[in-house]
C-alpha cells in the first residue's frame, strides 16, 4: 500500500478519490432530436427541498457542450450486468439522431432518453450550472423518477467495476 502524507498532485489526488467506491450511471440528454450519453460517476443527490441531484461534467467533453444546450437530463443507474453499457458511453462520441449508440432506451416524460435495463432513473430540469475547475457542475431539478429492478449495481472501486456481494 502506498502511503500518501504529503502535498497532493493530479496522480495522487486521483488514487485518493480511486478509494471511494461509486455507482455508475450514463447521463443522456436530446437536444433538438440528437440524443447524447456519457458515463458519469461524479454524481450525487443534493437536496430533498427542493429535489435537486448534481453530474460533474469535463469542460473538454462532448457532452459538456450538450448539457451546456440542455434544458432537461436523464440519469440511468446501471446494473452489475450493464459494465459494456458504461464501456460504450465512456467513450467519447458525438450526438445521434434517433439512436443512441445502439443501447436500447425509452424517452422519458422530459424527453430524454432513459436507457432500458438500468436499475433506476432520474429525469432532472437544468437548474444551475457553476464551476468546478476543469469541470462544470450541473445541478438538475428532479422532476421524474422511476426504480425498475432488484438487480444489484454496477459499481467503481479502484479502478475497475465492482459487484456487491451478500
Amino acid at each position: 500500500m502506498t502511503k500518501i502524507d504529503a502535498a497532493l498532485d493530479t496522480e495522487a489526488f486521483r488514487k485518493v478519490m480511486s478509494n471511494f467506491a461509486t455507482g455508475v450511471t450514463v447521463v443522456t440528454t436530446n437536444v433538438d432530436g440528437k440524443l447524447h450519453g456519457f458515463t458519469a460517476n461524479a454524481v450525487a443527490s443534493v437536496s430533498l427541498d427542493p429535489l435537486l441531484f448534481l453530474v460533474c461534467v469535463d469542460k473538454k467533453a462532448n457532452a459538456h457542450g450538450e448539457l451546456g444546450r440542455a434544458k432537461h437530463f436523464g440519469v440511468s443507474v446501471l446494473a452489475t450486468h450493464q459494465q459494456h453499457v458504461s464501456n460504450t458511453f465512456a467513450k467519447t462520441a458525438l450526438p445521434e439522431e434517433g439512436s443512441l449508440r445502439g443501447v436500447s432506451y425509452r424517452i422519458g416524460s422530459t424527453g430524454v432518453p432513459l436507457l432500458d435495463e438500468s436499475i433506476a432513473c432520474l429525469e432532472c430540469e437544468v437548474h444551475e450550472l457553476l464551476e468546478g475547475g476543469d469541470h462544470t457542475i450541473v445541478i438538475g431539478r428532479a422532476v421524474a423518477g422511476c426504480v425498475d429492478s432488484d438487480a444489484p449495481p454496477l459499481i467503481f472501486f479502484r479502478g475497475r467495476y465492482r459487484q456487491i456481494v451478500d
